[in-house]
């Protein structure tokens, strides 16, 4: 049997591919929609995919499963479990409690562990070569390393009222019954690592087993004692905010993801032809280098998206594609940095990329207004908007500022003021450069706190010795 994880470092995200050596046959789970790296595997391997599936309705990125179907004539299965409310509305065979997938000596087992939400499916996996008894478990968001999926996100994201508790209860019900119940070799292949909003203490290392998290994870005292009211209390503490664009991937993900099919290569453009769409208000213009390149100048009304780490994210956070269909206009080395861009932006389904710049020559441009720290409390502004989650503007923020996680302002912008300059920050200035430009874009006067609340924190330490 080969188990190989695939890891997207952008969203923290793993989908696995499972592959049977004896018949060729392969089952991929949780894929994303940008699916090369699934058939590079296959072809590699010398193998077929000929079955696709996933945990749950994802929140935080856009499945692949109807893509993969569509690029490999895979049979697609996804869970029929959670009741009316919770079904999957696209064709593919559902998938209960007990449930087996067979891919040639493999077993795969569908297990129904409802408390991140309630069609949740985990899956046991028997490698009938060797064993006749299940080996790993792929728990999507039930069981991370060190953590468990967060049940709140129905609220945060979904329109949900209060779905919460009962998720908590849900979640105990699930350790008990299905996970605790399973012997203590079994390796543990969870959906989510470090940085993911799907909980909020998730562990960097990529498996685990049942017998380690019985013993050392938070949650294993309170279901040692059968302490349910305890264990609901602790899960629901403390929770990352959501951003808002996880509501759009959930009603996405139920409905079926558009299957894009084969992409052809981004173009590069040239000066007059972007600019006469910008003109035109015909695309929209990204930025894809760091904040402190952005702050020298940039293209006028553009988003800033740096490439690296968190391109889906933050794309996330700045364009809601359902609301703003122009197509996007990239800024990027090459044509294959252009396209490794465009991969991480499907992944949150903003798909319409017109192509790429090299550069900006020939294009309007202008300078983000910074504010030093020393200025801050003098500036005239309108407000002074902190785009850090809610638990680092607790543990500490400038004077006088509102909080309101970047992944959210997009959303509400009527909590903001139509008149004056909004002074932006986060903690180091990354955030607040995606935040910024994208309030830019939106049509606000917006300056950006330089140095954000590390170089606010540097300058106030400064004031406090010299006092001293």
């Amino acid at each position: 049997m080969l188990i190989e994880r695939i890891y997207d470092e952008d969203l923290a995200q793993a989908s696995y591919f499972i592959g049977c050596q004896r018949t060729g046959q392969a089952l991929v789970v949780d894929p994303r929609r940008d699916i090369d790296v699934y058939r590079d595997l296959a072809a590699k391997n010398g193998m077929r995919i000929t079955a696709v599936t996933e945990t749950h309705i994802h929140a935080d990125y856009l499945s692949g499963t109807r893509e993969l179907a569509a690029g490999t004539g895979a049979t697609m299965h996804v869970s029929g479990e959670g009741g009316e409310d919770w079904q999957y509305e696209f064709d593919a065979e559902r998938l209960y409690d007990g449930d087996e997938l067979r891919i040639g000596n493999i077993v795969v087992k569908a297990v129904h562990t409802p408390g991140h939400t309630p069609e949740h499916l985990s899956f046991l996996v028997t490698d009938g070569a060797f064993a006749d008894a299940p080996g790993y478990m792929l728990t999507g968001d039930f069981v991370f390393s060190g953590d468990l999926g967060r049940p709140d996100l129905l609220d945060e994201a979904a329109g949900g009222v209060d779905t919460r508790f009962l998720g908590a209860k849900q979640m105990f019900a699930s350790l008990k019954e299905k996970f605790l119940t399973l012997p203590d070799h079994v390796q543990v292949f969870p959906g989510h690592g470090a940085g993911s909003a799907c909980g909020k203490a998730l562990g960097a290392i990529p498996s685990t087993t049942v017998g380690y998290e019985r013993l050392y994870s938070w949650w294993g005292p309170y279901l040692a004692a059968d302490d349910e009211a305890g264990f609901v209390e602790e899960l629901l503490e403390g929770q990352p905010d959501a951003p808002f664009y996880f509501g759009r991937m959930k009603n996405q993900n139920r409905r079926g993801p558009a299957v894009m099919g084969e992409r052809a290569p981004l173009s590069q453009l040239d000066a007059q032809q972007v600019a006469r769409l910008l003109a035109a208000d015909e695309a929209t213009f990204v930025d894809t280098r760091s904040a402190a390149e952005v702050h020298t100048g940039t293209v006028s009304g553009a988003l800033n998206i740096p490439a690296g780490g968190s391109v889906a994210t933050y794309a996330a956070w700045a364009v809601n594609p359902e609301a703003d269909t122009r197509p996007l206009v990239l800024l990027a080395d090459d044509q294959e940095a252009a396209q490794d861009f465009w991969d991480h932006l499907v992944r949150v389904g903003i798909d319409r990329v017109a192509g790429y710049v090299t550069g900006t020559a020939g294009l309007p441009r202008s300078t983000p207004q910074l504010v030093q720290p020393e200025e801050v409390e003098s500036f005239d502004k309108a407000v002074l908007l902190d785009v850090r989650a809610a638990s680092e503007h607790a543990a500490g923020h400038v004077p006088g500022s509102v909080q309101l996680h970047g992944g959210r302002v997009l959303w509400n912008l009527d909590r903001l003021p139509q008149q004056g300059t909004i002074v932006t920050y986060c903690q180091s200035g990354l955030r607040s450069s995606v935040v910024a430009s994208t309030l830019r874009h939106a049509g606000y006067d917006v300056a950006e706190l330089d140095g954000s609340y590390a170089g606010w924190s540097a300058y106030r330490d400064t004031v406090a010795a010299a006092v001293r």
